[in-house]
């Protein structure tokens, strides 16, 4: 067991499963206190299928990869490892924008799939709001498995912390749903929210480091392929284990290129600063005098 590894699946499994976990308890608690408690199964079937769905899409996104070859492997893990930190990026972003309305988002909608009468209305309403986490962390997931091959059991302890943390998310989902104040959500989607910037940052950079392979095999020669500084006299990333938790966590390396280098520090400075900003607080909507005194 790879503990790095198994620590990047777990925040992962728990960033994620949490999300989902909050839709679905949100949508039943509300179906609870609307007296619609028979339509859980609808529900149900719903969160089971995005589930099944978002499985099948990461099996054939990884056993397509197992197959390729050099150098169509070393450009298909950059751009999975690309895609894997865009799809987190847009994820946070959308999470800090949503938040405040999530809720009532998701209560509008089932008012309207229970006012429209439309007996699968509500597995479809489930299934929506939850194929994007799962389809999101498959390729997240994607990504760090394949930073992971090159490491003895690291995918597999990437996949086992990932399980984890989701099943640790669904047992937070039943106490949302019990109304339980087990976790400040703000505060938790924060400081994970922070933590996987600094994931997405190693994957950027790894998957920087792939496309120099590629560029290497094809003949090419760049300056920003040079080692930037070589500390694996004080810090290896190999044989350490605080070395290889920073590399499995953050993807660090103690030979960065400088292109990997670059890559990773301008991630980090930019897109940190901009998840830490405080949000723009919504317009005030004035509303006319006709209107204050118009009779309800």
């Amino acid at each position: 067991m790879d503990l790095g590894f198994f620590t990047a699946g777990l925040v992962t499994g728990l960033r994620e499963g949490v999300e989902a976990a909050l839709i679905v308890s949100i949508v039943l608690a509300y179906l609870t206190r609307s007296g619609n408690r028979r339509q859980f199964g609808r529900i149900w079937t719903g969160v089971a299928a995005a589930v099944v769905l978002s499985i099948a899409v990461g099996l054939v996104l990884f056993l397509t990869i197992g197959g390729l070859k050099e150098p169509a492997e070393q450009l298909f893990e950059g751009l999975a490892m690309t895609l894997a930190a865009a799809v987190v990026t847009w994820m946070l972003f959308w999470m800090r924008r949503q938040a405040a309305s999530v809720r009532g988002s998701l209560h509008a909608s089932v008012e309207r799939a229970l006012s429209e009468g439309s007996a699968w209305g509500l597995a479809i309403l489930a299934f929506t709001a939850i194929i994007r986490e799962g389809i999101e962390t498959s390729l997240f997931l994607l990504g760090q498995t394949e930073a992971a091959t090159r490491a003895a059991g690291g995918a597999a302890s990437t996949l086992s912390g990932a399980l984890l943390g989701m099943l640790v998310a669904a047992a937070l989902g039943y106490g949302f749903y019990r109304g339980a104040r087990v976790l400040n959500l703000r505060r938790f989607f924060a400081w994970t929210g922070v933590a996987l910037i600094f994931i997405a940052a190693g994957l950027l950079s790894q998957a920087a480091h792939e496309f120099l392979e590629v560029a290497t095999m094809n003949g090419a020669s760049t300056p920003l392929a040079t080692t930037a500084f070589d500390i694996s006299g004080i810090l290896p990333h190999e044989g350490n284990l605080l070395g290889e938790l920073l590399r499995a966590l953050f993807g660090y390396t103690s030979q960065p290129e400088w292109l990997t280098l670059v890559v990773w520090v301008a991630y980090v400075v930019i897109v940190l600063g901009m998840f830490l900003r405080p949000p723009t607080p919504a317009p005030v909507v004035q509303r006319r005098p006709e209107e204050e005194t118009r009779p309800a």
